[in-house]
């Protein structure tokens, strides 16, 4: 199975929680770490702009990375949320049999 770490960035610790919450509950993610704030800088619109944010890291699979990335668009308060994936190259097998195993006990499909 490959294995990813999703990246998401919220306005707010509730909100990272709540969708958080949403992905544990459809076996979507194994884990999160929430952390922050933290310091955006982007561009939006043709200028510059800041936002204090909340970084969620994800712990998933790539092929369940669509059904997640839907929930989290469905969820999220930005016009265009930042989803993205980046594999996991490598980690430890207990961790990854855990991880595995976390989301298809789900009936993944």
């Amino acid at each position: 199975m490959k294995n990813v770490i999703v990246l998401v960035t919220t306005s707010s610790k509730e909100e990272a929680y709540k969708i958080v919450r949403s992905l544990l509950d459809q076996r979507l993610i194994a884990c999160a770490n929430v952390l922050g704030p933290v310091e955006s800088q982007f561009l939006w619109k043709g200028k510059i702009d800041k936002a204090s944010e909340f970084l969620v890291f994800m712990k998933s699979s790539a092929k369940l990375f669509a059904r997640l990335s839907q929930t989290v668009k469905e969820m999220h308060s930005y016009k265009v949320p930042e989803t993205l994936a980046l594999p996991i190259v490598k980690g430890s097998r207990p961790y990854l049999e855990w991880l595995n195993t976390s989301l298809t006990e789900s009936g993944e499909q």
